[in-house]
C-alpha cells in the first residue's frame, strides 16, 4: 500500500506536526532524539516566501540531521504555491499543503480548512505543484460532518496526486474551547477508501493512544502537536521531569537559535502544571519578561531548586495545610512533564451559560440601583459629560475623514472602513492584502514592497561586494 518513496524514508510511524512559531529547527531535533521518526516545519506562507529572501532565510532553516523532514506551505495560487515548492525541494523529502488551519487569520486569507469547499481550485494546486516538484506532493485535511464526504475529499486529493494523507479527526469549528474530541471513525472510513500511505492526528495525549489508533483505524503513523508540546518524549513512551527537558531544548537553541517568541511558547506548554500552582507565579512573571538564553535558563534552574529534592523523595510533597496534593487528582506531580486536559465543549457552553446569566443579573441589579437614584451621578461620569459638552461642533469632520457609516470591502470582515485607506479595507484586511500582493498603502502606512525592494537592493549590494 505504501508507496517507495514512503518506504525509502523509513516508513515513518511518529511525526511531530507543523506547528506555527512551535515546531522549529530546534524542537524538532530534541522530538527526533526522543523517537519521533518524521517531522514538519511550520506552515509557511506561500506568497511571501516566493517574494521575500528574509523571509525565507528567517523562517525556513535546516540541517543534515534534520531528516526526513516535509515542508508546509498555505496559500490559494497554484502557480505560487508550486513556485514556493521549487525553492525547498532540494532540502526536505515531501512538500505538504495545508488545508487544515481553523483559524480566523485562515479565513481572511482564504488558505487552510477554508478551501476544503473549492474542490476544483484544490485540484489544480495539487496538481500544479506534483508536475513542478520531483518530491512528492502531501495534504493535511480536516474532516467534513459526513464520513461519506470525508472519503470522497480525501479520494479526489489523491487522484489530484496526493501522495501522502494526514487527517485530523475533527471539523473546522472544532477549535479552541470547543475543540471535543477527534473521531477515528472517519480516519478508519478514509483509511479503507484510499490507497496512499496516511497519517492520523488527533486525541493522542500519550504513547498508548498511539498505539490504540493505529490499531482501530490501521493508519501508517500516527501525528502529535498537543501532546508533542506539553511531553516531546511522548513517541518514547516517557514523562520526563520538565526541566532536563527544558535545559536540552535550551541546549539545542543555543545552536540553531530561535526567536524568544518561540522559547517562551515552548517553555509555557512544558511546565504548564507547574505554572497553575500559586507559589510557581514569580518563576511564571520571570518566564513572561524573559529576554535571552540566560533568563530562560535562570528560570529553569529556579524550577529545579525548588522540586529537585522532591522529585528524589528526599521531601513529601505536601501543601501548606499538609494534604499531599497528589490526592487532588494528580495522576503525575506538577514537576513531570504530561498532556494538558480540555474541558469538554459541553462543559465550556455551561460555565458560560452561567457567566452570562451572572452578569445579565448584575446589569439588572445595577439597572434597579439607577432607577432609585437616577438623580445622583458619579464624579467620573460627570466629568466625562462636561468634557463632552467643552468640546466644539464639528460637522463636517466625520464626513471628510471617515467614510461615515461603511465597512471594509472584504465581504467576510465586519470592520470600518479605514478613513484613508487606498484599497476601501480595515488596516487587518489591507496588510493581508499588502503582504499576499507586494503592495504600499500609504492611508495605513503599510509599506510592504517598499521594504522588499529595499531588502532586495541590499541583498544584491552584498551579493556583488562578495564577487
Amino acid at each position: 500500500m505504501a508507496s517507495e518513496w514512503f518506504d525509502n524514508i523509513g516508513r515513518p510511524r511518529y511525526v511531530v506536526a507543523p506547528m506555527v512559531d512551535a515546531s522549529e529547527l530546534a524542537w524538532r531535533l530534541l522530538c527526533r532524539r526522543h523517537s519521533a521518526t518524521l517531522c514538519y516545519t511550520p506552515m509557511l506562507h506561500s506568497n511571501v516566501f516566493t517574494k521575500d529572501p528574509k523571509y525565507r532565510k528567517e523562517n525556513f532553516t535546516t540541517c543534515p540531521e534534520d531528516r526526513p523532514l516535509i515542508v508546509q506551505f498555505c496559500g490559494n495560487n497554484p502557480e505560487i504555491m508550486a513556485t514556493a515548492a521549487k525553492f525547498v525541494e532540494k532540502d526536505c523529502d515531501a512538500i505538504d499543503i495545508n488545508l487544515g488551519c481553523p483559524q480566523s487569520i485562515a479565513k481572511r486569507g482564504r488558505y487552510g480548512s477554508f478551501l476544503q469547499d473549492d474542490w476544483q481550485l484544490l485540484h489544480q494546486i495539487v496538481s500544479e505543484m506534483s508536475k513542478a516538484v520531483s518530491i512528492p506532493i502531501t495534504c493535511k485535511v480536516r474532516i467534513f460532518e459526513s464520513i461519506e464526504k470525508s472519503v470522497k475529499y480525501a479520494l479526489m486529493l489523491q487522484e489530484a496526486g496526493c501522495k501522502l494523507l494526514t487527517v485530523h479527526g475533527r471539523t473546522r469549528e472544532q477549535k479552541g474551547p470547543l475543540t471535543g474530541i477527534a473521531s477515528w471513525q472517519h480516519i478508519k472510513a478514509i483509511r479503507e477508501a484510499i490507497s496512499i500511505p496516511m497519517f492520523a492526528n488527533g486525541n493522542i495525549q500519550c504513547l498508548q493512544d498511539a498505539q490504540r489508533c493505529l490499531d482501530y483505524t490501521h493508519v501508517d503513523g500516527i501525528m502529535s502537536a498537543e501532546g508533542n508540546l506539553t511531553n516531546p518524549a511522548i513517541f518514547q513512551g516517557v514523562n520526563p521531569v520538565t526541566w532536563e527537558m527544558a535545559f536540552e531544548y535550551l541546549d539545542l537553541v543555543e545552536k540553531y537559535p530561535c526567536p524568544t517568541s518561540f522559547i517562551r511558547g515552548h517553555l509555557f506548554k512544558i511546565f504548564h502544571k507547574i505554572f497553575t500552582f500559586e507559589e510557581n507565579n514569580e518563576e511564571r512573571q520571570l518566564l513572561a519578561t524573559a529576554q535571552n538564553l540566560e533568563d530562560f535558563k535562570n528560570v529553569c534552574t529556579k524550577i529545579r531548586d525548588k522540586y529537585l529534592l522532591y522529585h528524589q523523595g528526599e521531601l513529601n510533597f505536601d501543601n501548606d495545610e499538609g494534604i499531599t496534593r497528589i490526592a487532588f487528582d494528580l495522576i503525575l506531580p506538577p514537576w513531570i512533564c504530561q498532556p494538558y486536559v480540555r474541558i469538554s465543549p459541553e462543559e465550556h457552553t455551561q460555565k458560560m451559560e452561567r457567566l452570562s446569566s451572572k452578569q445579565n443579573n448584575n446589569n439588572g441589579e445595577k439597572r434597579a440601583s439607577n432607577d432609585i437614584e437616577d438623580e445622583k451621578i458619579s464624579r467620573k461620569k460627570m466629568k466625562k459629560l462636561r468634557k463632552i459638552m467643552r468640546r466644539p461642533v464639528k460637522p463636517d469632520l466625520e464626513q471628510h475623514n471617515r467614510r461615515n457609516g461603511e465597512i471594509c470591502f472584504n465581504n467576510t470582515c465586519p470592520n470600518p472602513l479605514g478613513g484613508k485607506c487606498v484599497y476601501q479595507l480595515c488596516k487587518k484586511c489591507c496588510k493581508n492584502k499588502c503582504y499576499e500582493e507586494d503592495l504600499d498603502c500609504k492611508g495605513h502606512r503599510i509599506l510592504v514592497h517598499t521594504r522588499r525592494e529595499m531588502a532586495k537592493k541590499f541583498a544584491l549590494q552584498k551579493d556583488q561586494e562578495v564577487c
